[in-house]
C-alpha cells in the first residue's frame, strides 16, 4: 500500500530501475525514456520501435505479474476523481511530448551522466510535480 512506503523498498526500486536503465544501455545502446519510447509507438512511420515496444511491454507485464503475485502491493487509497488523475496523467505525457524529453530518460539516465539539461529538466519536473500534486489535492 501507499502508506508502507519505506526507505528500504524505494531504495531497492530505485536500485531495480537503475539496473534495468543500465542493462538496456550497456546491451542496446538506448536510453531508457518512456515518455519518449511510448510517443514513438503512436507513430506509426517511427523506426526501431522494436525494443520500445518489449520495454514498454516489459513494464505493462510486471504490473501483471505483481497483481497476480501479491495484489495488495497495488492497492491504494486515493480521494480523487478519476477523470483528475486522467487529465494529470495526459497533462504529463504532452508536456514531456513538448519538452522533447522525459522523466525517466533524463532523471534516470541524464542525471547519472551528469548531463546539465537533465538537471535543469528534472528539477522543472520535480517543481511542476509538486505544483499538480497540490493543485490536485485542493481540486480533488
Amino acid at each position: 500500500m501507499l502508506t508502507e512506503f519505506t526507505p528500504i523498498s524505494a531504495s531497492i526500486g530505485g536500485a531495480l530501475i537503475g539496473i534495468a536503465s543500465a542493462i538496456l544501455l550497456v546491451v542496446f545502446g538506448k536510453v531508457a525514456g518512456i515518455s519518449g519510447a511510448v510517443q514513438s509507438l503512436l507513430n506509426p512511420l517511427q523506426k526501431g520501435a522494436g525494443w520500445k515496444l518489449v520495454f514498454v511491454a516489459g513494464l505493462l507485464i510486471a504490473g501483471v505479474i505483481v497483481q497476480l503475485v501479491q495484489p495488495e502491493l497495488l492497492v491504494g487509497e486515493m480521494d480523487l476523481p478519476l477523470w483528475l488523475i486522467v487529465v494529470a496523467g495526459l497533462l504529463v505525457g504532452v508536456g514531456t511530448s513538448l519538452a522533447n524529453g522525459c522523466t525517466s530518460g533524463h532523471g534516470v539516465c541524464g542525471m547519472s551522466r551528469f548531463s546539465a539539461r537533465s538537471w535543469v529538466a528534472t528539477i522543472t519536473f520535480m517543481v511542476i510535480a509538486f505544483i499538480t500534486a497540490n493543485a490536485m489535492y485542493w481540486l480533488g
